[in-house]
């Protein structure tokens, strides 16, 4: 992300702070002006300000929306809970594009263990934070024990040096190709931040040579499939549609 720095806006907070502007490679600030991309680092979170956007970007795996979604989830309702496979065993699941983690956090509820890779260190951070919190919150501490981050790209993680997932899950950025394709604040950040995952046909490329079960891809309702490549079967829901890759 061009110009951007790191505020700490917690006196206290100014030891972690520079351990995280160092190792994000960015401007530590203590007092404003405030450049137009801004990681705050508060009292009680970590926040993406950005100029032009009514508030900050952060992670919550406690916000009231994702708790009521929480309340009410199935595999039954969820399309990524079936597009995986989730049935009576639960698979292990690498989330390689985790973005800020809500499909990888629904996915752990209903008891999968998720290992999340995220190339943004920015965005990795945004992450990482959130897990902290949800560590520290009862209600959902159980859920975060079965999620784990590594902050680095995709294709170079050893799928051999981890517990052997069974199920590859992509949810690659894409370009908007109308001004109604990007309407939540995240999704403009998150594009702002990691661009548009051009290489996502290599991605899936990626996957399927990997010893997996399966490959599930989320895309857009009427959106190409990557690669040109039809999937074995495809799970739809209101929005989105999960493209299936079996292996044999």
């Amino acid at each position: 992300m061009q110009n951007a720095a790191l505020y700490c806006a917690d006196p206290k907070k100014i030891s972690d702070a520079k351990k995280l502007a160092a190792g994000l490679k960015l401007n530590l600030l203590t007092s404003p002006p405030l450049p137009a991309n801004t990681l705050i680092m508060g009292a009680e979170r970590l926040e993406l300000s950005q100029s032009g956007e009514a508030g900050p970007v952060f992670v919550d795996f406690s916000s009231p929306q994702l708790l009521y979604r929480l309340s009410r989830v199935t595999i039954k309702k969820e399309a990524v809970a079936r597009a995986v496979g989730l049935k009576k065993t639960k698979p292990i699941v690498l989330d390689a594009t985790a973005g800020l983690g809500r499909d990888s956090f629904i996915l752990a509820a209903l008891g999968c263990r998720v290992i999340m890779l995220e190339r943004s260190p920015i965005i990795a951070a945004l992450l990482a934070d959130g897990l902290r919190r949800a560590a520290a919150t009862g209600q959902i501490a159980h859920i975060r024990q079965r999620m784990t981050l590594y902050q680095t790209e995709s294709k170079l993680f050893k799928l051999e040096s981890q517990a052997k997932p069974e199920v590859i899950y992509l949810d690659p950025m894409y370009p908007a190709r109308s001004k109604k394709a990007l309407v939540k604040k995240e999704m403009r950040c998150l594009r702002d931040i990691a661009g548009t995952d051009p290489d996502s046909d290599e991605l899936l490329n990626w996957a399927l040579t990997q010893e997996v079960i399966r490959v599930v891809v989320k895309r857009p309702r009427d959106a190409e499939c990557l690669a040109r490549r039809q999937p074995s079967f495809v799970v739809k829901s209101r929005k989105h549609r999960f493209d299936v890759y079996l292996k044999p």
